[in-house]
């Protein structure tokens, strides 16, 4: 049974409020938040929570926020919490972001006014197929929008909003976590779990309206070093052995119709280098790891472990240093533990009129370090689209589903205690 006729909607206001408040989180600073303008839209989260008459809502000296909608019920019921993350990618300026309403989408191109070379086109976005008639969010193509993740806030933000004003509606204790640096890999990393005090808790930051995911990638991260040989340039003969060129061979000779992002897909996984910076002497190479099981990352490490080597056969004076950072796991190991929260999660999909999709991930999200940290947490759609570009996109439609989704997952889990 659908519960969209008692729903006054907050979620497109909310949205376009928030997409207005930079919030680019930078992966070069060692602060929590890295970047301080996150908290102004903790503020502003925090304010709205309290003005709904959420007592405890609050942010953290690193920007976390946290708040609780009490349990109106007899039952005992687990304590659900419901996760997005705050930061917008550092891959697209988040600055004075204008995002624009299409309304009553009918299969046209979208030309982005700020930029008319940035054009939403069906063949490149063939999910705007099922979105004829529906009002379609961009941003002006200069940014990227920021449904990624402001899309997860503003839904969770809207179903708070309807929970507190609806007391018929059972439903046990509801908590709220709103995260900084997800973008970066560190969005829980100093979340307070014990603080939170949640069993279970579904982050909302996915795609497709209807799609619930239960796996993501594993991932690693890695750096290597290269030591070269430097000497002036003029007497360098026989002497000089040059990291940067050395670095760019063994980019070179990394797999290109295999293990790459650009020939993967599905369950594939790959080598990524991210970055390359240097000198004669010394160049860095970071790369990001990425498959669905650990064996398979141990085995693509080897691969690149073994065109080092290979390469720095011709280079008898250099050395290399490979060092391996774990990132994230693939929360299905922790969630296949817990069954209820998927068939939960799919009928709460389904209640809202939608086909639910099972899928897994090809990343991550704060749910792969939460399941890990011991709450175990899929994901389910937001509804974002081309996400970390300036042609990222939403609908208001799905928006609007996925705040049912939240409020049928709230009650459904009330309803089965």
């Amino acid at each position: 049974m659908s519960i969209s006729e008692n729903i006054t909607y907050t979620v497109f206001d909310r949205f376009i409020k928030y997409t207005a408040i930079d919030t680019q989180s930078d992966g070069s600073s060692a602060t929590c938040p890295s970047t301080e303008k996150q908290k102004d839209l903790a503020k502003v989260l925090v304010a709205e929570l309290l003005e709904m008459g959420i007592t405890d809502a609050h942010s953290d000296k690193n920007g976390y926020v946290y708040a609780t909608i009490p349990s109106n019920t007899s039952k005992d019921v687990p304590v659900i919490c419901f996760c997005s993350h705050m930061d917008t990618s550092p891959d697209c300026s988040g600055e004075n972001v204008k995002a624009i309403i299409h309304k009553n989408y009918q299969g046209q191109d979208i030309i982005l006014p700020d930029d008319n070379t940035q054009v939403l086109k069906m063949k490149d976005h063939p999910d705007l197929k099922v979105q004829i008639g529906n009002d379609i969010i961009t941003a002006s193509g200069t940014t990227l929008l920021g449904a990624d993740n402001k899309a997860g806030l503003a839904e969770i933000m809207d179903a708070a909003n309807f929970l507190i004003s609806h007391p018929e509606y059972k439903h046990g204790t509801i908590k709220i976590l709103f995260t900084p640096d997800e973008e970066i890999g560190r969005g829980v990393e100093k979340a307070d779990l014990k603080k939170l005090n949640a069993d279970y808790a579904y982050t909302v930051d996915g795609e497709t309206a209807g799609s619930i995911e239960n796996e993501t990638f594993s991932a690693d991260g890695i750096k290597l070093i290269v030591n070269g040989v430097s000497s002036h340039p003029g007497f360098a003969k026989g002497k000089m052995e040059s990291a940067i060129k050395i670095a760019s061979q063994i980019v070179a000779c990394l797999p290109k119709e295999k293990l790459s992002p650009e020939s993967t897909a599905d369950k594939d996984g790959f080598i990524h280098p991210v970055s390359i910076s240097g000198s004669v002497e010394q160049a860095t190479i970071e790369f990001i790891i990425r498959d669905f099981t650990s064996v398979a990352l141990r085995s693509h490490e080897r691969i690149l472990e073994v065109i080092v080597q290979e390469v720095l056969e011709e280079y008898p004076n250099s050395t290399y240093q490979l060092i391996v950072e774990e990132q994230y796991r693939n929360m299905k190991e922790v969630v296949d533990q817990h069954p209820k929260l998927v068939e939960l999660g799919i009928k709460a999909i389904e209640r809202a009129g939608l086909t639910a999709k099972l899928q897994s991930i090809r990343g991550g999200t704060d749910g792969s370090r939460l399941s890990f940290m011991g709450l175990p947490c899929p994901n389910i759609f937001a509804g974002e689209h081309a996400f970390h570009g300036k042609q990222e996109w939403i609908s208001v439609q799905d928006m609007q589903k996925a705040v049912e989704t939240i409020i049928n997952l709230a009650i459904l889990w009330e309803e089965e205690s």
